[in-house]
């Protein structure tokens, strides 16, 4: 059983507590020399002359209209900006994110609520600059810097610290968060190390959740998924479950909800198009299938390469091979040869055609990790990228087709790919259903491409597409059970919910919580004893999330839409008003908002609901639409 965080862990008195970094400094000293500088250790940092790279003599810098002045104020690090009513305010720096290739600087608006400045150092440049220059977002809107989106309590100190807990009140809409140490310090990898310091001191340990030596978690040579997880919780884009840091070991999918390759964040092809962290383009990789591991190319503790250029690849991909990779075919792949560039060159780099680079937050300069095989043919069809046109500016995708075909002739990895489907189905989904599903069937297929299929299917899928679907919803990976479920939709109600019954009792919670999403509103007369009870554990997760993220515009949105499907208005419109307080961009929840006051027969209100929902989004079709049809 895994142990809770927080409370839990103070109140339970064999649970282990948190220790520092610089307790575990004292024995390990070589991890601990190459962590203290690394992006891990200066991932959160209080503000001081060393951790601050940032010009603060009183330099100013423009942008839309506002002057933003940064300045210092004796020791005080300090910032004029535009705050949350449009107007500019003083604020003190409380904290700093990151160290290169930019960094951001956290600031107080309230009581306990950390924002993260838009405004960031470009450490290469020395230069203050936007980090979404061409958004013109104003004061009051959920993505201006001091709106939800940006709020550093809720959606970046869990990754950015260690041992982190939310702690927010709904009711005050403020928050108390706390962290055992802030930066990304050994514990937050490794777990609380007190029993570890008992063992090391040659105390007894209780075996009860921990190893022999005292630790939460043990990295073994013979599990690359326990590693792999434990990095993905914060190297992924994913929606988390609940608002504090998972104990380590916890498994992912019991901690965190996975993007899935969705057109905003990914293109046709699963290639990276929105930042996603790394681990939803590392399932989509053979290596990841075949065992490799996150320490086979980066050094844990201070997160850099384990070697130089193509060095990282050549560990395997040479005439020699890998006596842990035998189905690798070894053979020269750095040589021209293998890449047709010079030696040495940016196109004799395996990243340069293997993992395609794109810049986010203006600077930052992210690769993905799905270790692709370039495929200029279907560049066209697909609308995806691909690496030699990337480099080659001026060519298009028909000449470096052309030109892959010509120097591998018959090369078995032209076939049929996933993208032709992903993108055939983005433009007439019921024509591309059925071969959508055969994706999902695929066992040649990656395992999130399978999901992702599946999650594709839910708005178009059929009975006989619910009934294909019912085979995976007892498949091993639980990215493609939770995704399973929803294809059920598709089912006549009572095949629905026999089918999803067993399911509420998953032995992971990402696929409870999906099947008790499920029965919300179906139409179940009667349960018997034991399934009801499943359904009320499973339902009572959810609802724990939901609680845990009521700081999140979004959730809102899902509570609203849960009320609505029980035909609860009033419980509805205070979840949509509370999503528009939040974000007042929620164009939907607005919409809803409209709607219900116009179901109850409150014309007025309905009409005063729109008025205040044109104002804060007066290009808004959906509201200009829904203003002309109150008037009709």
């Amino acid at each position: 059983m895994v142990l809770g965080l927080g409370s839990a862990l103070a109140e339970d008195p064999v649970a282990p507590i948190y220790v520092g970094s610089a307790k575990c400094s004292q024995c390990h000293v070589d991890q601990a020399r190459a962590w203290r500088d690394s992006h891990h250790a200066l991932a959160w940092t209080l503000p001081t002359d060393q951790t601050v790279l940032g010009d603060f003599d009183d330099t100013e810098f423009q942008h839309d209209g506002t002057t933003t002045r940064f300045f210092r104020n004796g020791t005080a690090f300090q910032v004029e900006a535009d705050g949350p009513a449009g107007q500019l305010e003083t604020y003190i720096v409380s904290g700093v994110a990151g160290v290169e290739p930019l960094q951001q600087y956290l600031v107080e608006t309230g009581p306990g609520r950390q924002q993260a400045l838009d405004i960031a150092w470009d450490i290469e440049r020395h230069r203050w600059y936007h980090l979404y220059p061409d958004s013109g977002l104003k004061a009051g809107d959920g993505l201006h810097w001091t709106g939800p989106y940006k709020n550093w309590n809720a959606r970046c100190g869990v990754c950015h610290a260690t041992g982190y807990e939310k702690r927010f009140d709904p009711e005050a809409r403020r928050y108390d968060s706390r962290e055992a140490e802030i930066g990304v310090g050994c514990e937050a990898c490794h777990g609380p190390g007190s029993a570890h310091v008992d063992w090391a001191d040659g105390k007894s340990v209780d075996a009860s959740g921990h190893t022999e030596i005292g630790l939460v978690l043990a990295f073994l040579e013979s599990d690359p998924e326990a590693e792999i997880q434990q990095c993905a919780g914060c190297h992924a884009r994913r929606e988390p479950l609940g608002g504090d840091s998972p104990l380590p070991g916890t498994l992912f999918h019991d901690s965190y909800s996975l993007a899935l390759l969705r057109p905003d964040l990914y293109h046709a092809d699963g290639a990276i198009k929105d930042e996603v962290y790394v681990y939803g383009s590392f399932l989509q990789s053979k290596m990841y299938q075949k065992g490799v591991r996150c320490t086979d190319c980066h050094n844990p503790h201070d997160a850099r390469s384990v070697a130089d250029a193509n060095a990282v690849c050549t560990q395997c991909h040479s005439p020699l091979g890998n006596s842990r990779f035998p189905s690798l075919r070894a053979a020269m792949y750095d040589d021209p040869m293998h890449h047709f560039h010079p030696l040495g060159s940016d196109g004799a780099a395996c990243t340069s055609c293997h993992m395609i680079e794109r810049t986010y937050m203006g600077v930052d300069k992210r690769r993905d990790h799905s270790f692709r095989i370039p495929r200029p043919d279907l560049s066209d069809e697909t609308g995806a990228p691909n690496a030699c046109v990337d480099c080659h500016a001026g060519r298009d995708n028909a000449w470096a087709a052309a030109e892959i075909a010509a120097r591998f002739p018959n090369s078995p990895r032209r076939g049929p790919h996933f993208s032709q489907t992903y993108a055939a189905f983005r433009v007439n989904p019921e024509a591309a259903s059925l071969a959508l599903m055969e994706t999902a069937e695929s066992t040649e297929a990656a395992n999130i491409v399978r999901a992702t299929s599946l999650s594709m299917l839910r708005g178009v899928a059929t009975p006989e597409i619910a009934r294909r679907a019912a085979a995976l919803l007892d498949h091993p990976d639980p990215l493609i059970r939770s995704a399973a479920v929803g294809v059920q939709r598709g089912a006549q109600p009572i095949d629905r919910v026999q089918r999803l019954i067993p399911l509420l009792a998953d032995p992971v919670r990402t696929v409870r919580i999906a099947a008790a999403r499920e029965f919300t509103g179906a139409p179940i007369a009667h349960l018997p004893p034991a399934t009801e009870r499943m359904l009320r554990s499973a339902s009572a997760e959810w609802r724990a999330t939901l609680l845990a993220k009521t700081d999140y515009p979004e959730t809102h949105l899902v509570i609203g839409g849960v009320a609505l499907t029980l035909r609860n208005l009033r419980a509805a419109e205070a979840a949509f008003r509370e999503a528009v307080q939040l974000d007042p961009q929620l164009t939907d929840a607005w919409a809803m908002i409209v709607r219900i006051r116009d179901a109850v027969g409150d014309a007025n209100g309905a009409r005063d609901a729109l008025s205040t929902a044109l104002d804060a989004n007066p290009t808004s079709l959906m509201l200009l639409q829904l203003d002309q049809s109150l008037d009709d």
